[in-house]
């Protein structure tokens, strides 16, 4: 039996996680923006860094809903 690595897991569980998401290219986006805004120096420090991140965690919060029929 092949052993898994923790990076295979974890990009496993993200994967699960990101198919229930209702708009998870957009998460990504928003993820990706807020790592390269850390990363890059600004003139007012953490403002914009704390409203990317609120946003990338409000999307991630956004769920398919089930489809009643």
């Amino acid at each position: 039996m092949a052993r898994r690595t923790p990076v295979g897991m974890i990009r496993d569980r993200l994967l699960l996680f990101a198919s229930g998401l209702r708009f998870p290219k957009l998460v990504a986006l928003t993820i990706t923006l807020f790592v390269v805004d850390v990363l890059v120096p600004d003139v007012i420090p953490f403002a914009d860094e704390l409203i990317l991140g609120l946003v990338a965690v409000l999307l991630s919060m956004v769920k398919n809903r089930p489809v009643n029929r």
